[in-house]
């Protein structure tokens, strides 16, 4: 199946307003996924919208954040169960750097329902970073069922290599790349033989599906329940697991 774990919503300030998470579905079963993660920086609380309508679109949905350490390290955490995104959402924002947004400055943090009425708008400016360390982040989504994903572990920002100057071992499912194999400043990375996945890391509409991959699995293995029930944690593991490293 054809799957990005990596998509931003009207909730990311640095992201679109017209990205609601029935808009997100609505172009991504367009271009062929049948696996899409919510990812919004530092939060989850478009995720119950997006749990409600992914059935419509036939999408198979995965719930989580784009957090960020205190090291400045973007990292996936994700989420087959929606209530447990949504603890581990509350409990991010409970650590996240109290600096109020400036949506004149930095743009909008809304999140709507699954008809795309406003229901919220954050009050922290949620890219700033979360206080917990790359080393413990792992552990903790751990604590709550999530699995964790360093993102864009190529790109010269905000990524683990661009911080740090290397990867590092930890508790990954997968790396995230910009495009397999990995490589920075013309070298290639050392990637401790981690399943390697691409996602779109999408803020606008252009952006979506521009860089899905295989996903090794069929439907009922992955959402046994059923379309409209929640994916297996472990299968979703297991199809990451078949990556190629």
């Amino acid at each position: 199946m054809l799957a990005d774990l990596h998509n931003h919503s009207c909730l990311s300030p640095c992201g679109s307003l017209d990205l609601s998470p029935r808009f997100l579905l609505e172009l991504g079963a367009s271009k062929g996924l049948r696996v899409m993660a919510l990812t919004d920086h530092n939060s989850s609380l478009n995720c119950p919208a997006f749990a409600k309508l992914s059935p419509q679109y036939g999408i198979i949905p995965i719930f989580g954040m784009e957090a960020s350490t205190n090291e400045e390290i973007h990292v996936l955490c994700l989420f087959t169960n929606l209530e447990a995104s949504l603890a581990f959402s509350e409990y991010a924002y409970s650590i996240l750097a109290p600096f109020l947004n400036n949506p004149m400055k930095t743009g909008d943090q809304v999140y709507v329902d699954e008809d795309d009425n406003i229901e919220g708008e954050v009050e922290y400016y949620l890219v700033n970073p979360l206080n917990v360390s790359v080393d413990d982040i792992g552990a903790k989504v751990g604590e709550y069922g999530g699995i964790v994903i360093p993102a864009h572990v190529d790109r010269p920002a905000f990524s683990m290599t661009s911080q740090l100057g290397v990867l590092v071992k930890g508790p990954w499912s997968a790396l995230e790349c910009v495009r397999i194999p990995p490589a920075m400043n013309g070298a290639p990375l050392n990637t401790f033989g981690y399943p390697l996945i691409t996602s779109s890391d999408a803020h606008y509409p252009e952006h979506v599906a521009r860089r899905p991959f295989e996903l090794n699995v069929a439907a009922e293995e992955l959402q046994p329940g059923g379309n409209g029930t929640e994916a297996d944690m472990e299968a979703f593991k297991r199809a990451l697991g078949k990556r190629p490293k």
